[in-house]
């Protein structure tokens, strides 16, 4: 990956690492590139989530791409799979979400679709880097009639919508479910979705203030909406993340139901429905042992991929699957989608309870109970881009991992990976030992502060 984009497009502290400065020369960059393919005007379109810091974003990137003759179309408030879906079917070159998904409001990020609605290829970003790091002075301005233009779009959440509920295709009366939409963007598109699909629906999180957008809510605090389903009497609950790429659950009793679960439980319904293709389902070396081990009882194949959601689509569509995703809620359903999409992933996990239900009264915790997880321990360390550098070069440290895993004897495994969207080293052990996973996990934190982050 170059300097610049990282796993998940430009992201860091607006106004800070991510500045105007920035947003114009990525926006002049990103049309140059465009522009280069075949030498036509490009139609790019733009949206955002929530944070206060996206009008100023937005601007900064239109201004920039109008510059070099590109023609821009604003969504205003929209999901990030929205974007990826409505470059499709407005035939742009290109869709641009505003969005630091699950981050606090603080951070914002620029991420790029391609027109087909994947993300960019890295030798594209490389191109428009290139553009970045050189200030833009390698690239010709436009002048006179040849300026872009800037104009509204005010039919993207409609058609999204629309789209969502042509594919999820399902009858969810008799389920009551509460939502809690982060404070982002998917506030109006799940107002108008869920209704429509029949189910009783409860919201929360649907501030658009500008600076709430996953602050105490949405799919990195689940304690909020696992209380409010409990009290409300809700069959379940479902949590979108500030762009609602991705999606956790709880069920009736607040127990959560993270990615894992919900992919398991999908894709077993695939399986069930002659849908899973390949007989296999994609996630990630994060992915949680007793999922594996599930996986493996109903004969189902299972493909690992580094952490990342982007990774996880490399796989798909290379090998022509049909589901994958991560533990944190990225799932992808390539039938339907061309990135993850949390609101899409609710409608598919709801329209697997509304069948359950149907056939023998199943509630949401019996869906939640259809496997064990390992116990595992998570401990997220804190470190800048210089930390992070020197803890991959760290031989000591990486001798150190490899001990623990062994001192394990086969019963865990131990992870230890850079975050690619967050300032944060991950450890991450797991196993059937609780107190030998958390002494561990406990002993590399240790480690890694003593040699890198305590310097």
């Amino acid at each position: 990956m170059g300097k610049l984009f990282g796993t998940d497009g430009v992201r860091g502290v607006a106004g800070k690492d991510l500045t105007c400065e920035l947003a114009l020369q990525i926006g002049r960059g990103t049309a140059a590139v465009l522009t280069s393919l075949d030498g036509h005007r490009p139609k790019i379109l733009i949206g955002k989530d929530t944070r206060v810091s996206g009008d100023m974003l937005e601007s900064t990137l239109a201004a920039g791409l109008c510059s070099v003759g590109a023609d821009v179309e604003l969504l205003g408030v929209i999901p990030t799979p929205g974007v990826a879906y409505l470059v499709r079917k407005y035939n742009a070159d290109a869709g641009i979400m505003i969005s630091a998904s699950h981050n606090p409001m603080e951070f914002n990020g620029i991420k790029i679709f391609k027109g087909d609605g994947y993300k960019l290829p890295d030798e594209v970003e490389n191109q428009i880097e290139a553009h970045v790091f050189n200030n833009c002075t390698d690239i010709r301005l436009a002048e006179g009639a040849d300026i872009g233009r800037i104009k509204m779009c005010r039919t993207g959440v409609k058609d999204y919508v629309d789209f969502l509920q042509e594919h999820i295709d399902a009858d969810l009366t008799g389920l009551k479910v509460l939502f809690d939409c982060a404070n982002g963007a998917s506030a109006r598109v799940a107002q108008e979705l869920f209704p429509r699909l029949g189910c009783e629906c409860g919201f929360i999180g649907t501030q658009q203030d500008g600076v709430s957008v996953n602050d105490g809510c949405g799919s990195t605090h689940l304690e909020t909406l696992e209380a409010a389903v409990k009290q409300g009497g809700y069959d379940c609950g479902i949590a979108f993340d500030g762009d609602a790429d991705r999606c956790l659950a709880c069920d009736e009793n607040g127990a959560e139901i993270d990615g894992d679960k919900i992919i398991a439980l999908v894709g077993t319904d695939m399986k069930e429905r002659g849908r899973l293709d390949g007989n296999t389902v994609v996630v990630t070396v994060m992915s949680n042992l007793g999922f594996m081990k599930y996986m493996q009882s109903l004969g189902i194949e299972t493909a690992r991929t580094a952490v990342g959601d982007r990774y996880v689509l490399e796989e798909m569509r290379a090998r022509g699957y049909a589901i994958g995703g991560e533990q944190s809620g990225h799932v992808i359903f390539l039938h339907h989608s061309t990135t993850g999409d949390g609101e899409l992933t609710a409608g598919k996990l709801l329209k697997v309870l509304a069948r359950k239900k149907a056939e023998n009264g199943a509630k949401m915790s019996d869906l939640n109970a259809v496997y064990t997880k390992f116990p595992q321990v998570l401990i997220n360390l804190t470190a800048d881009k210089a930390q992070k550098e020197a803890y991959k070069e760290d031989e000591y440290i990486a001798g150190f991992i490899e001990s623990q895993q062994q001192n394990l004897m086969g019963m865990g495994r131990v992870l230890v990976r850079v975050s690619g969207t967050e300032p944060k080293i991950r450890v991450m052990v797991e196993g059937e030992d609780q107190e030998a996973i958390k002494s561990s996990a406990d002993r590399i934190a240790d480690m890694i502060k003593q040699r890198i982050l305590d310097k």
